[in-house]
């Protein structure tokens, strides 16, 4: 008989490689017409009615490319719809948040340390917030319709920061900025799903039954569709996040996360502006320079509040005494500021555990790595026994409840 979790894995393969073929499909065709867009020149009184023009040149050949502001004057014989490249990258990024994140909630989506959740509880969340942010948008945008598109866009920024920190209250850091990612797409094929195709529906309606189509349609599917040029770069960032836990764990990954949202608007604003040929304002360079040197910093910067939070609470635990003791003897000779293991020059990973601060600092750690396993002391090099071991899984689990 096959080995069914090796098939689980292949399936988990086939449906990651799915998700990006289809989401470079959709982003490739996304850049290209808001690019194409852009480029038009519309000063040229076209014979045929367009509202204006680009030549291009690719793969040996001359490409003459009009476009018509609403609708051409009759359907056209074919017309292909750029639709299915978005439908699959949510219909194969939701399937594998189901494979790797529900059917995996206890590695990877439910941290006990962050919020006491039932498996139905955390996927319940996950999916109420994914509807959530669709529905929140949706009615922005409709608020907004005939308003500065800035003021639109600085609304669904608080939105993002909102959910930045409320996902990082609930799910473990790596699921937190995966859900941030995956609500964003949401709302992008959201978009496409909901607005755009539809709207472009009606218009080919009204051109097959020989009415003139609202331009109105056209104005709406074309705010939709800017706003997914400049949300499709922070997605990208934040579905591989989990791959780099320097964005992930960091203790302000929420505003991590956030800034991450500044940075697509500054590169695509750069890339907009030239297509568009209103100059090049490489002062958006800086400026991505300048937030991306912040999300650095903010990767290994402490948050003392919290902090102080965790160490009180492990500290105040059942058995910490004990346990402080067993590091001492077995641990602090390596994990200190200077330790005095022979050949050792600094504490591995930088991690020490000499003072009580230390060891509620890095009591996860020290749990997985001492308690649940025995990957420290490495070859038990420091002769620790099975019953101090025991003490602190029996402390750990005092701490976090469980």
């Amino acid at each position: 008989m096959y080995d069914l979790a090796a098939l689980g894995a292949w399936i988990e393969f086939a449906v990651r490689w799915l998700h990006v073929i289809t989401a470079i499909a959709w982003i490739g065709s996304s850049f290209y017409f808001i690019a194409l867009d852009l480029g038009l020149h519309r000063d040229r009184n076209l014979a045929s009615g367009a509202d204006g023009e680009e030549w291009q040149v690719h793969g040996g050949g001359f490409y003459h490319i009009q476009k018509y502001l609403v609708a051409p004057a009759g359907m056209p014989d074919r017309l292909i719809w750029h639709k299915w490249q978005s439908y699959w990258t949510w219909i194969s990024g939701f399937i594998l948040l189901v494979l790797v994140y529900y059917l995996g909630a206890e590695f990877y989506l439910i941290d006990p340390n962050v919020m006491e959740l039932a498996t139905w509880q955390a996927i319940a969340l996950s999916l109420a917030s994914l509807g959530f942010g669709w529905m929140v948008y949706n009615q922005l945008c409709k608020l907004f319709v005939d308003a500065d598109q800035t003021v639109l866009m600085v609304a669904l920024f608080v939105v993002l920061v909102g959910m930045a920190w409320f996902y990082t209250q609930v799910f473990t850091g790596r699921a937190a900025l995966l859900h941030l990612g995956a609500f964003t797409a949401t709302i992008m094929s959201g978009n496409v799903f909901f607005i755009i195709i539809p709207n472009q529906k009606i218009v080919v309606a009204d051109l097959m039954a020989g009415r003139t189509p609202d331009a109105k349609y056209g104005k709406i599917a074309k705010q939709r569709s800017t706003h997914n040029n400049y949300l499709t770069l922070p997605v990208i960032f934040l579905m591989l996040s989990n791959h780099y836990p320097l964005a992930f764990a960091s203790e302000w990954n929420w505003v991590i996360a956030s800034l991450v949202f500044l940075m697509g608007v500054t590169i695509r604003h750069w890339f907009n502006t030239h297509h568009a040929r209103k100059g090049n304002p490489h002062w958006t360079w800086a400026a991505t320079a300048l937030i991306f040197i912040a999300i650095v910093w903010l990767s290994v910067a402490p948050n003392p509040q919290r902090e102080a939070a965790i160490v009180t609470r492990f500290a105040e635990a059942d058995g910490f005494e004990q346990v402080h003791d067993i590091v001492l003897g077995r641990c602090s000779m390596c994990h200190a500021a200077e330790p005095v293991w022979n050949g050792l020059l600094w504490a591995p990973k930088g991690i020490a555990l000499e003072t009580q601060g230390d060891l509620s600092r890095y009591a996860r750690a020290v749990y997985l790595q001492a308690g649940v396993s025995h990957a420290m002391p490495p070859a038990n090099l420091s002769y620790m026994e099975e019953d101090e071991r025991a003490a602190i899984v029996a402390w750990y689990r005092n701490a976090i409840g469980g």
